[in-house]
């Protein structure tokens, strides 16, 4: 029996800090989370060990017994903070499950993320970087209402009703919050007003797109001004319709550009593409996260369900994309 590896980081473990801000914990996982997906492993015929974070995985390194590593684990400071336990795995040559380092790097960084849609032609919001708001004085060629967001932030972090801004006192004032609390640069774009998807993918060589996936907000599917929020993730006011009741034509265009940005930035055995629609039904990719939410409140056992299989088959599915990838089946 192969041994499965779990690094993932607890939300009760954070100490928080003089100055962090109330979601600085929010990308971390629920010790429930982790056991779900402890279990959902060991359904599919494997020992589980659990590791922890990076702290704990440095500490275990040179002992460590798995045959693989699932890796949920979102690192502790920094932009490269996701690609801290691939870049130790990869060190001590451990297979693991997702992405490598560089596009951890790469895609939690959003405006790197950006450039690189930028340069493969996939739809993005047109943007710009902030490192206060004194730098606001050539952005004219931009449209209002526009958002902010910290750069390099997963879990709606940063983001709350005064992220959408509609003038230049509000940018200002949203800049200068962002750059303060999050000690990082502001990432501003062009507010798609419309609709919002989200699509996974899961595996290689040739990745199976799962059903696109529509965000529902206080009961409404035409969003307009309304976003993803930290205080919407953590209410009921957050609703996943799944799959998404839209045309074949956008089902399709959608599908197809989820898959053209996991290659892009050349993700591995699962992934997951977010996506608005604007009003005249023009797509606007707005980041891929390598390292989704597997939660059972997330998009992935809807999906699953949806499919026809298992939240455990839907773990299963992705563990065996990264042992036929690692030559390990």
């Amino acid at each position: 029996m192969k041994t499965v590896g779990l690094t993932y980081d607890l939300k009760s473990e954070y100490k928080f800090k003089p100055g962090d801000p109330p979601d600085a914990n929010a990308e971390f996982d629920h010790p429930s989370t982790i056991g779900v997906i402890a279990k959902a492993i060991e359904a599919n015929g494997f020992k589980v060990e659990r590791i922890g974070n990076v702290a704990n995985l440095l500490d275990k390194i040179g002992s460590l017994k798995a045959d693989i590593v699932f890796n949920i684990s979102e690192g502790l400071t920094g932009r490269n903070r996701e690609s801290q336990v691939p870049m130790l795995l990869e060190m001590a040559r451990i297979p693991f499950v997702g992405a490598d380092a560089l596009t951890l790097g790469l895609t939690l960084d959003k405006v790197m993320a950006k450039k690189i849609f930028i340069a493969d032609g996939i739809p993005t919001p047109k943007f710009f970087e902030a490192n206060s708001s004194l730098e606001i004085h050539n952005m004219n060629h931009h449209r209002y209402p526009l958002i902010v967001k910290p750069r390099f932030e997963g879990s709606s972090k940063g983001l709350s009703e005064s992220s959408r801004v509609e003038n230049r006192e509000e940018l200002m004032k949203q800049i200068d919050y962002v750059v303060n609390t999050y000690k990082q640069p502001a990432l501003v774009e062009e507010f798609i007003s419309g609709q919002e998807f989200t699509v996974a993918i899961v595996g290689n060589g040739r990745p199976e797109v799962m059903p696109v996936v529509q965000i529902k907000i206080d009961g409404k599917l035409k969003l307009n001004h309304k976003f993803y929020t930290f205080a919407r993730i953590t209410s009921d006011r957050l609703e996943y319709i799944c799959p998404a009741k839209i045309s074949a034509e956008l089902r399709d265009t959608l599908s197809a550009l989820a898959l053209k940005v996991y290659k892009s930035v050349e993700c591995k055995d699962f992934g997951r593409v977010d996506f608005r629609v604007d009003n005249d039904g023009k797509p606007y990719c707005l980041e891929i996260n390598p390292l989704p939410s597997l939660s059972t409140e997330d998009v992935f056992k809807l999906i699953a369900e949806s499919i026809g299989i298992t939240y455990e088959q839907m773990i299963g599915k992705i563990l065996q994309s990264a042992l036929k990838r690692h030559n390990l089946n």
